[in-house]
């Protein structure tokens, strides 16, 4: 008894005693030249007083770090100085690989001032790229710790609503966003996703396994091929090499634990191999349990983890073999729901709804410096993505529900859609950046994705006017392969010591029909140094995009069993001009930066219907459901443009904030020929984001963290059709008047609240997010509920407003060690 009474009061002084001890932690990495990866030696790393030399192979070592907010800075002569913003906990060692770029006038002493971070690591970029780090996935209130979420506070990004983590960008589609893991393009990283769409409700993606990585929002380098709205090229990052590691975690979205270590020792020039897990199993039964609505009355099932090998080569070399996967599912079961006002945001309100999806990717990635002025990456991996899911139809009616009270009775539930969509791919890349003189950089390379398809899907296209189920359909029944081809290269040069020029082409072929090539897409940019704290930019592209595949095998009619398909050879590739230039601002002895950027998109052989209609593929990318258009053609154009505005202040002094605005218009053209506001046109957006952080103690920190965010409403018809509406169960308004009215504007505010202590081999933290703290109703959609209309009103009652989420808690408890 005796010794559990020290135990126990030993637990509880521990929090105590870090208050009075300075807890320290070891910072450690390599530097490598920005362009060839070669290990640069000799290489000055400074934080506050203390200052070390890389050695032989470029690393470096500094011990007894203070923990908390740090800064280092890095200088080697003839190479310009790089800083980097750091918080270390007394549990996890900061291990960092820092690129510098060769200059060509010589370098002074290294002044350490204030990081400013946010340029793209990617050199090849100019214009419209921004790199986002794994803490600020932490940092910003209203993010849930999601890279998509987190970059709708950039300028020219918005979300698609507060369910989903759907990329708009500039007022483009969702769909045209490319995601990239470890240079490998993979499917869709998000659970329950939907095909053709870019998101999800809840991400795969970890920030405990990612690196600091890019995200491009407009005419991005020759290197990205397929996508027209913009690029997220993320990076696993290795396992600690020297000792063990992890973290566990315990939230309302999962369960998770993350662990690392070495599996061997340094040995012949090499160093030590690693590994790094991380897995995380759903826990939103809280949900229910404490009474927040989800935007539904079933419980998503989910888990994911990635698992990565680290075998480091000599002269900097690595081999790796990754991969990451997610399992979800879900039982949308309306026919047990009696309510009247009742709404299901991740599904229909007329059908049970029994679906899943499962995504898995992996691959070997080596990467070598031949030399000191070449370096090579390769890589190969494959993909298998599947969704399935099952629709029994319900018919309902208001009744007695024998205790005095009305509601829903189900009168019928029989099946009407049955599918299971299979997408394997087996990816690869190979990629060289050779070093020029001093001023230029060459980069060449091929990505390659083979597509192996299995689409089937049965359907019974239940008819409202009629009230009955008709025989089974064959929309879709496709076994199919065929590959996609893009090989590219690109040059940068140093014109002055003050201007940069970049240069590129890539080329892309879609084996899914003989008219999806596009022979060249031309990419350029230029970077003028003004002054030394002003920089001018410009960049134009010319981008191509293929359609999500399951829509070239869709059948509108079946004879017998057999879907005859109509788009096969009739879609090609979507296009998009892009052209982007601003004006980015430092200000010397202050952590911030101000930038101003405007663009221009005209996006053209944009799939429209061949019939006269107000229907284009620009509309499509988001939400919980596929499209089903009639024959297509790539005649659609679009247009997009706008100015965007940036203010932020990196965290120092234990402050941050960040502001961003943007005003644009983005139309299309269908094949009737009308120009219209695309459902993303929301003309405006502004987002302000501020965090302070509180110091307790020498080793502890309480932070607080706001979000405020309002964005111009979404598009929608003026006038509903009543026949149609009735016969599909879904809001149909009248072709001629789509997308004339707009949803008034949405609003949000959002409070995160976090605490952070340290003890001697261990790190702690609880977070508190709090989105739509003020509860603001923002409209999600029009639904239509046949039998609720009173006839002796004005009002149409059949018609009501959906609201996305009201106040949303996220609460997450860690520990390191």
């Amino acid at each position: 008894m005796k010794r559990s009474w020290i135990l126990a009061i030993a637990l509880i002084a521990l929090p105590a005693l870090s208050w009075a001890q300075v807890l320290t932690q070891t910072v450690r990495g390599t530097i490598v030249d920005a362009d060839s990866k070669f290990p640069l030696i000799g290489a000055t790393v400074t934080i506050g007083d203390q200052k070390v030399v890389t050695d032989d192979q470029g690393s470096f070592k500094l011990t007894n770090i203070p923990v908390g907010r740090q800064t280092l800075a890095v200088g080697l002569f003839g190479y310009g100085a790089q800083t980097r913003a750091l918080e270390l906990n007394s549990a996890k060692e900061a291990v960092l690989t820092i690129g510098l770029q060769e200059m060509a006038t010589q370098l002074g002493e290294v002044e350490v001032t204030a990081a400013v971070t946010g340029q793209a690591k990617n050199e090849m970029a100019t214009v419209s790229a921004r790199q986002f780090s794994v803490e600020e996935t932490n940092l910003y209130a209203g993010s849930r710790g999601e890279p998509a979420r987190m970059a709708t506070n950039f300028a020219g990004v918005q979300g698609s609503d507060d369910q989903r983590n759907d990329l708009v960008i500039r007022g483009n589609t969702p769909a045209g966003v490319l995601y990239r893991m470890e240079g490998i393009n993979i499917p869709n990283p998000n659970h329950f996703s939907i095909p053709g769409t870019g998101g999800g409700p809840v991400t795969i993606l970890n920030n405990k396994f990612l690196a600091n990585s890019d995200f491009f929002t407009g005419a991005w380098p020759a290197e990205y091929g397929n996508a027209i709205a913009g690029v997220f090229d993320l990076q696993m990052r290795d396992g600690n090499n020297e000792k063990f590691e992890g973290s566990a975690q315990l939230g309302l979205l999962g369960t998770e634990l993350m662990l690392e270590g070495p599996i061997g020792p340094a040995k012949d020039g090499r160093r030590a191999p690693s590994f790094l897990g991380v897995y995380r199993y759903s826990t939103l039964s809280m949900f229910q349990a404490l009474n927040i609505n989800l935007g539904t009355n079933a419980i998503p099932k989910y888990q994911d983890g990635a698992f990565r090998l680290t075998f480091p080569q000599k002269n900097g070399g690595k081999l790796a073999l990754w991969t990451m996967f997610g399992v979800s599912d879900i039982e949308i079961l309306i026919s047990n729901q009696t309510d009247t006002s009742g709404f299901e945001s991740y599904g229909s309100t007329d059908r049970d709804q029994y679906f899943g999806s499962d995504m898995v990717v992996g691959g070997f990635n080596y990467t070598r410096p031949i030399n000191k002025r070449t370096f090579m990456k390769a890589g190969i991996a494959a993909s298998a993505a599947r969704i399935q899911a099952v629709n029994t139809k319900l018919q309902r009616e208001v009744g007695s529900l024998g205790d005095g009270t009305f509601g829903w009775l189900v009168t019928a539930n029989d099946t009407m859609l049955n599918y299971t969509f299979n997408e394997n791919k087996i990816h690869g890349f190979l990629a060289y950046n050779h070093k020029i003189g001093l001023r230029g950089t060459l980069q060449y390379g091929v990505n390659v994705d083979l597509y192996m398809l299995n689409y089937q899907d049965s359907v019974r296209q239940y008819d409202g006017v009629t009230g009955t189920l008709p025989p089974w359909r064959v929309q879709w029944a496709t076994k199919t392969a065929w590959p996609v081809v893009q090989p590219y290269i690109s040059y940068k040069t140093r014109l002055t010591d003050k201007m940069t020029l970049t240069a590129g082409a890539t080329s892309l072929y879609s084996g899914v029909n003989k008219i999806s090539f596009m022979p060249l897409e031309p990419r350029v940019g230029l970077s003028y140094q003004a002054s030394e704290n002003d920089r001018l930019f410009a960049g134009s592209g010319l981008h191509a995009q293929m359609q999500p595949p399951y829509l070239y095998y869709y059948a509108v009619t079946t004879v017998g069993h057999n879907p005859q398909e109509h788009n096969p050879d009739r879609i090609g590739l979507m296009k998009s001009f892009q052209v982007a230039g601003g004006w980015e601002r430092t200000y010397k002895g202050l952590p911030i930066k101000t930038k101003v950027e405007t663009y221009y998109q005209y996006l053209f052989d944009v799939p429209v219907e061949t019939k006269p209609s107000s229907f284009s593929m620009l509309n499509a990318g988001t939400g919980f459901g596929r499209i089903w258009p009639d024959t297509l053609q790539n005649t659609g154009v679009g247009r997009n443009y706008g100015l965007e505005l940036t203010a932020e202040r990196f965290f120092a002094g234990g402050f941050y904030f960040l502001t961003t605005a943007s005003l644009f218009d983005a139309k299309y053209q269908g094949s009737d020929g009308i120009w219209r506001n695309t459902i993303f046109n929301g003309r405006y957006a502004f987002n302000v984001l501020a965090a302070k952080e509180f110091k307790l103690g020498k080793n502890n920190r309480f932070n607080v963290g706001i979000k405020y965010t309002t964005v111009g409403g979404r598009w929608f018809g003026a006038e509903i059709d009543e026949t149609a509406t009735l016969r599909t169960g879904e809001i149909v308004f009248v072709e001629e008047t789509n997308n004339t009215v707009q949803y008034r504007p949405y609003e949000r505010f959002d409070l995160k609240l976090g605490y952070k202590w340290n003890n001697p081999n261990t790190a702690w933290e609880f977070g508190l997010d709090l989105s739509n703290l003020l509860g603001n109703k923002n409209i999600l959609t029009l639904t239509y509920v046949p039998g609720l209309d009173d006839p002796n009103t004005a009002v149409n009652e059949s018609v009501r407003e959906e609201y996305q989420l009201g106040l949303f808690p996220v609460f997450y408890f860690r520990c390191d060690f």
